[in-house]
């Protein structure tokens, strides 16, 4: 007997219930179709997770501030323990190790993202030309005897000749980069340092729901919760996302490095965070509508600016091709001025005559831990501007501020 690949109108017909109408055949091929060529959406995977309702039959979850747990059987407590039971069934033993209110921000996180497992932090280490370049670049080294290696991820030679098999563990990146907006080719990038048995590890911070790391074949993805997913600058938190195995090992009672460190979220931050994840989706929208909006009006005005919606980013298409572009392309614009004088003159005015926005490290410092040479290497010019978009106010308000405060700069 032979073995011969089913035909696509087979497929078809095992998908249809017998005597199916014609609209019924149009819609189900619409939606092979969509499934064929749509990855899923972060929105509706989200959707999709498992609810929680309250302890006594609330809409939604109970916050579980507890920070130790009881057990009925004193022998429960030694199969705790022993791995035997755990949080997955329900077995809670201790507030630094699982808590049911912060497991369950994490299942939401992992949906976003498409990894199996989520663990969510008081705090995490972020931004690749800032703090992480630091972590990475000074720490690590001095206090951990681990050594980095910085390579310019556009460069995917430079990458493969970077990664040594059997020695190089991770593969360390940004999908949106802070502060120059360039968009990394994460399916490549993974299948380069899959080849060598390196794991890789993305920082989506910048481009939740715009791109999924993890469904391009990323590892592990990490983000700072503190910014786009929380959306208030009134949180500091981080999450990683990745298989259960990992956030097992990383959370294990005897040897977990998350347990034994002890970055804990309070259980009423994870509760606050969960109840913006349901409209992360709509303001994101608003974020990229409104960076597309100015990015392109500021460079019809001659400035220079990067973002990866406009057609002249270097990246622009790859973006198209690998992220959710009903989201759009990020809300954050790169504003390049002549000088450094310049840059600071801009922000002034932006801030306080015009009241455009506020000058604050709200995404993260990115340039004052690198060197002049560090900064030159890593695109950052002297009067580049990162500028978080937002949607107070009107668009239109807004605008008018921006183009105020240029006219003031001309006077």
């Amino acid at each position: 007997m032979t073995n011969t690949k089913p035909s696509i109108a087979d497929v078809f017909r095992k998908a249809l219930p017998a005597r199916s109408s014609h609209d019924q055949i149009i819609a189900k091929f619409q939606s092979l179709i969509h499934q064929a060529t749509h990855p899923v959406d972060p929105a509706e995977a989200m959707a999709k997770a498992r609810h929680e309702f309250g302890e006594h039959g609330g809409v939604n979850m109970s916050i579980e501030v507890s920070s130790t747990f009881t057990v009925m059987k004193p022998e429960t407590m030694r199969r705790m323990f022993d791995g035997e039971l755990g949080p997955d069934h329900d077995f809670f033993i201790y507030g630094r190790h699982f808590n049911p209110t912060i497991m369950n921000l994490g299942r939401l996180i992992a949906a976003l993202e498409g990894t199996e497992s989520a663990y969510i932090l008081h705090r995490l280490r972020h931004t690749l030309y800032g703090g992480t370049h630091a972590l990475l670049g000074e720490f690590f080294p001095k206090k951990c005897n681990v050594t980095t290696t910085f390579v310019d991820i556009r460069d995917h030679d430079m990458v493969r000749k970077a990664l040594e098999e059997g020695k190089t563990k991770v593969l360390y990146f940004e999908s949106m980069s802070n502060p120059t907006l360039t968009i990394a080719n994460v399916p490549e990038l993974c299948k380069i340092a899959h080849d060598k048995g390196v794991m890789v590890v993305v920082d989506n911070t910048f481009a939740p729901m715009i791109l999924s790391p993890a469904r391009l074949g990323a590892d592990v993805v990490v983000h700072s919760i503190t910014k786009f997913i929380s959306g208030g600058a009134d949180i500091i938190a981080g999450a990683v996302c990745g298989p259960a195995s990992l956030i097992k090992s990383m959370m294990d009672l005897h040897q977990g490095s998350m347990l034994l460190l002890g970055p804990t979220m309070a259980p009423t931050i994870a509760f606050e965070i969960m109840e913006r994840l349901p409209h992360l989706g709509l303001r994101m929208k608003e974020h990229c509508h409104r960076a597309m909006v100015y990015a392109t009006r500021m460079r019809n005005l001659g400035l220079k600016v990067i973002y990866p919606g406009l057609d002249d980013h270097p990246e622009h298409a790859l973006i198209n091709s690998t992220g959710y572009n009903e989201y759009g392309y990020g809300g954050l614009i790169a504003l390049v001025m002549e000088t450094e004088e310049k840059a600071n003159r801009l922000m002034n005015l932006l801030q306080n005559y015009t009241k455009f926005g506020l000058m604050a490290v709200s995404l993260g410092s990115t340039s004052s831990e690198l060197n002049e040479e560090e900064k030159e290497l890593a695109g950052i010019s002297p009067g580049l501007i990162r500028m978080s978009v937002g949607y107070n106010g009107t668009l239109e308000q807004k605008w008018s501020q921006f183009e105020k405060e240029l006219s003031m700069m001309k006077a």
